[in-house]
């Protein structure tokens, strides 16, 4: 590519952008970011070659929207008047109906330009400093492509994620709010709300000394952006919902067997849990194992 523009260049969008410097397939980058120290930051740490605003989009190649879910309209709004007819422009964001539900009411008849995304990987930082170079090397990349979108278009981005070290998957829309509702909407709603549930408590400062590893490890995802999963948890709330539901059901299940004193039902279920777990593991470790080296001299 000669021309990259990035709508928020933290995190997600600055390891994009690094990801693809260090792969060599861009030659210039342009950050774009309501924050004006965020986007100088992401030019001092050598993340964008220079900040800009909407206009810079004027001779893209690729634009990506690295921005809370709820911004997509505004942003793309705000772009169009200096969107080149060759431009693509493709997202990051958790949740893909709204997004494009948002790109059909902006973009109208060039909405063909527009390729949904979503990258699955993150950490709990967020900012120009969290981002590596490394972040999607091996990770899934999710492709939910619109019916108008032209072939070269959808290649145009997936060949930019595969670069960064990105393993590609297609879903429709519908069929990636579903999953990610399941395996990651629901458990960053959980981890908040635990973490909510003991600040609250009288003796929060007790409880929280003496938290461990285990805490530490189920609620990391509580560091999470509030601002990026209050957006995700209501564009996304009616799959939530069912699946919030679906938990609820299970915590009486396990409620009733704990004051049943039903010791054999909640091994049962803690068992399964553990099977499950170990074989995902094994599965996610296979997928993104590094391919063999040759030796042969």
């Amino acid at each position: 590519m000669n021309k990259l523009v990035i709508f928020g260049v933290g995190l997600i969008g600055g390891s994009f952008a690094r990801g693809l410097k260090k792969a060599g397939a861009v030659r210039h980058i342009v950050g774009v970011d309501r924050s004006e120290a965020a986007a100088q930051r992401a030019v001092e740490l050598g993340i964008v070659d220079e900040a800009g605003g909407p206009e810079a989009v004027r001779g893209a190649d690729l634009v990506l929207l690295a921005t809370p879910v709820a911004q997509t309209g505004p942003i793309l709004a705000a772009l169009l008047p200096w969107l080149d007819s060759h431009t693509i422009v493709t997202d990051a964001g958790s949740t893909k109906s709204d997004v494009v539900a948002a790109a059909r009411a902006a973009l109208g008849a060039r909405v063909a330009q527009f390729v949904p995304g979503h990258p699955i990987a993150g950490r709990e930082t967020n900012g120009p400093d969290a981002a590596i170079d490394d972040l999607y090397v091996g990770k899934k990349f999710v492709v939910t492509p619109l019916a108008e979108n032209p072939p070269a278009a959808v290649d145009r981005v997936t060949d930019a994620w595969r670069a960064c070290g990105a393993i590609i998957h297609r879903l429709t829309p519908g069929e990636h709010d579903k999953v990610f509702a399941s395996v990651s909407h629901l458990p960053h709603l959980l981890a908040y709300a635990l973490v909510d549930d003991i600040a609250n408590k009288p003796h929060a400062d007790l409880l929280f000394q003496y938290a461990a590893s285990g805490f530490r490890d189920f609620t990391r995802i509580a560091g999470s952006s509030p601002e990026m999963w209050r957006d995700i948890s209501m564009a996304n709330r009616v799959a939530l919902l069912a699946e919030l539901d679906a938990y609820m059901a299970q915590l009486t299940q396990l409620r009733a067997q704990l004051a049943a004193g039903d010791g054999a039902g909640l091994e049962a279920v803690y068992g399964n849990a553990q099977r499950a777990r170990r074989n995902w593991i094994e599965a996610i470790e296979a997928a993104e194992a590094p391919p063999p080296q040759d030796t042969a001299e």
